[in-house]
């Protein structure tokens, strides 16, 4: 950026001075915003892969008691039909 001052400087006795002085000034580039928008995203994929990990935990969870419900449901049939058997034998005796 180039700027141009003009100084005028009067003297008691009337007379007046004129300086011009240019100044010239390189200005530093904002290279900030790149820096910021690493870090936000950085955080956002921290937060998804937490996010994914605990949702696939949980759905882990959820197939496993499915699972361990449809396993004692069959154990409670298997009993039903034992006990059937054994009172058919006992009634055809």
């Amino acid at each position: 950026m180039t700027e141009e001052r003009v100084t005028e400087v009067h003297s008691p006795d009337g007379n007046t001075h004129t300086t011009h002085t240019t100044v010239i000034s390189d200005e530093p580039r904002r290279g900030g915003g790149g820096w910021a928008i690493a870090i936000v995203l950085l955080l956002a994929i921290i937060v998804g892969i937490w996010a994914f990990s605990t949702w696939g935990n949980s759905e882990m969870a959820e197939n496993a008691a499915v699972a361990d419900a449809a396993g004692e449901v069959g154990d409670a049939a298997q009993q039903v039909g034992d006990a059937a058997q054994d009172a058919a034998d006992s009634v055809a005796n």
